[in-house]
């Protein structure tokens, strides 16, 4: 019975591992998106200034 619980709780400690790496993952696609989506702003507000 108690092989059962510490597997139990070696499947939640990977499962938790495994949803923080991915969590971090998740940020790091965030922030990568956030300045490219700043960039191709920038870059069109400079575009449409120098055309005038």
């Amino acid at each position: 019975m108690s092989d059962k619980m510490t597997d139990n709780n070696d499947k939640r400690r990977y499962v938790s591992e495994v949803h923080r790496r991915q969590n971090s993952k998740n940020y790091a696609m965030l922030a990568v998106l956030g300045a490219l989506v700043v960039l191709f702003y920038v870059v069109a507000i400079v575009r449409i200034g120098g055309a005038g």
